[in-house]
C-alpha cells in the first residue's frame, strides 16, 4: 500500500581475501563515477520524491537520537559525531541543523571524500554571509574502508570519543564477511560513549527475503527498482556474502549483502551495543508522520508526491496503471466528506507512486545504544557462525 494520504499534504574461483577486496574495489569505483546532479536534473527524476522521502527518514531519525542525546547529556553539550560511509556528505546540513560540535566522516571513495570537503568549506563560506548563522562545528575528513580498516588510528586525536555514530544506507556492504562485519561494529563502538547510540539505514533482509521467495526467479522489482541475488538457492541464503545486484532508476548498479538482523544484533553485543530501535521504513512513517515535527519537515522537503497533480505537471507514476489507487480512493472518501458539509474546495494530498513505496519499504531503521561495561557484563556474547543458513538462523532466532 501507498503512504496513508491523509497523513501529509502538500565464492567463485578466487579467494575470500581477493573477492572481498574486488568488491571494495567496485563500490568504491561506484560512487566515484557518480556525478552531482544539478537541482534541474533532480526533479525531473522519476526517483525525485522516492530519495526526497528517504531522506526526510534520515532527518528524522538523526534529530531523534541527538533530541535523546540532549535530554540525557543536557540540552547546552557538546556533541561528537562519526559519519561511516559518508559518500559526498549528503548529511552534513542535517548536522549543521543539529548543532553538533565536531564530526569524523569516513568513507571509501576518495573523490566522494574530497567533494564532501569542499561542500563543508562551501557551507562555511555561505554561512559567514548568512544574516542568522547556524551553529558552526569542526569535521575531520578520512578516505577509509570502514569495513576492513581500524578508524581510531587514524583520528587526528586517538582518544576521541563520540555521542552519535550514524551509517546510512551503507552498513550493508560489511556483510560481506564475518570479519568486515566485525570490523564495521568495532568503528562504530569501540569509540562510542557509553550512553551514546549508533543508528543507520539499511535494506530490510526479512522484507528482501519474502519478495525473494515470492518471485518467480531470483529478480523481483519494478521499473523504479530491481534486486537481483546471484544465489539460485532460495532455500539456503548464507548469513554473510550473500550478495545481491540492487538497481534503482537512473543509478548505477552496485553489489550489496544481505543483512539479517538477528545476527547484526547478537554481532553487536561484542562492542556493547544493545538494539534499541528497528523498524521498516512503513512502520517509521505512520509513527512519524502524525508528530509535529515530521508533517512539518515532509512538506519542506518535498518527500511526497501531491495528488491530485496541477493540470500542467504529470505525475511521476503516470505510465503505470494503479499508481495512485490509494491516493486517490482517500481523495474520493474526504472529497464525500466535504460535499456533504457543503464544503467545495478542492485540495491535494501527499503520496508516493506504488512503485516507488515498494522500493522505500525495502529499507528499515535502526538504533543501538552503547551499553557500560557493568550492563554488558550479563550479556552472552555471540559465537562466529559460518555453516548456518539464513533460514535456520531465522527459525533458531523464532524460537527463542
Amino acid at each position: 500500500a501507498e503512504p496513508d494520504a491523509t497523513n501529509a499534504v502538500q565464492s567463485g574461483s578466487k579467494d575470500q581475501g581477493e573477492a572481498e577486496a574486488d568488491v571494495g574495489k567496485t563500490v568504491a569505483q561506484h560512487y566515484n563515477k557518480l556525478q552531482e546532479a544539478g537541482l534541474d536534473a533532480r526533479t525531473q527524476s522519476r526517483i525525485f520524491y522516492l530519495r526526497n522521502f528517504n531522506n526526510w527518514t534520515k532527518s528524522m531519525l538523526i534529530g531523534d537520537y541527538l533530541q535523546k542525546i540532549r535530554s540525557n547529556k543536557g540540552e547546552r553539550c557538546e556533541i561528537s559525531v562519526l559519519d561511516l560511509g559518508s559518500g559526498k556528505g549528503g548529511d552534513l546540513l542535517k548536522w549543521k541543523k543539529g548543532r553538533i560540535d565536531k564530526l569524523i566522516c569516513a568513507d571509501i571513495a576518495e573523490t566522494s571524500v574530497e567533494q564532501a570537503e569542499s561542500r563543508f568549506k562551501d557551507m562555511g563560506d555561505r554561512g559567514g554571509r548568512e544574516k542568522f548563522q547556524q551553529k558552526s562545528f569542526q569535521a575531520e575528513f578520512i578516505v577509509a574502508d570502514c569495513t576492513k580498516e581500524r578508524l581510531k588510528s587514524k583520528y587526528k586525536d586517538p582518544e576521541t570519543q563520540f555521542d552519535l555514530v550514524s551509517c546510512q544506507f551503507a552498513f550493508h556492504y560489511c556483510f560481506e564477511s564475518y570479519a568486515q562485519a566485525d570490523m564495521m561494529l568495532r568503528n562504530a563502538g569501540e569509540c562510542l560513549r557509553p550512553g551514546g547510540y549508533f543508528i543507520g539505514t539499511t535494506p530490510n533482509s526479512a522484507e528482501i527475503v519474502r519478495r525473494l521467495k515470492n518471485a518467480e526467479g531470483t529478480k523481483f522489482g519494478n521499473e523504479v527498482y530491481s534486486i537481483e541475488f546471484e544465489n539460485n538457492d532460495k532455500e539456503h541464503l548464507g548469513l554473510f556474502g550473500e550478495k545481491y545486484n540492487f538497481h534503482l532508476e537512473g543509478v548505477v548498479d552496485c553489489p550489496e549483502f544481505l543483512v539479517y538482523i538477528p545476527l547484526l544484533e547478537k554481532l553487536a553485543m561484542k562492542y556493547n551495543l544493545k538494539l534499541v530501535e528497528k523498524k521498516g521504513f512503513e512502520e517509521y512513517f505512520k509513527e512519524h508522520i502524525t508528530t509535529q515535527d515530521g508533517r512539518a519537515l515532509i512538506g519542506r522537503m518535498q518527500a511526497l508526491e501531491p495528488y491530485p497533480a496541477d493540470d500542467d505537471v504529470d505525475l511521476m507514476g503516470k505510465d503505470v496503471p494503479g499508481s495512485y489507487t490509494a491516493a486517490q480512493n482517500k481523495v474520493d472518501q474526504i472529497q464525500a466528506e466535504k460535499d456533504s458539509n457543503n464544503d467545495r474546495r478542492k485540495f491535494k494530498v501527499g503520496t508516493l507512486s506504488q512503485s516507488e513505496w515498494e522500493a522505500a519499504t525495502v529499507y528499515l531503521a535502526f538504533a543501538f545504544q552503547k551499553q557500560s561495561e557493568d550492563d554488558s557484563k550479563s550479556e552472552t556474547q555471540p559465537q562466529e557462525s559460518r555453516k548456518r543458513t539464513y533460514d535456520e538462523a531465522n527459525a533458531a532466532s523464532e524460537a527463542t
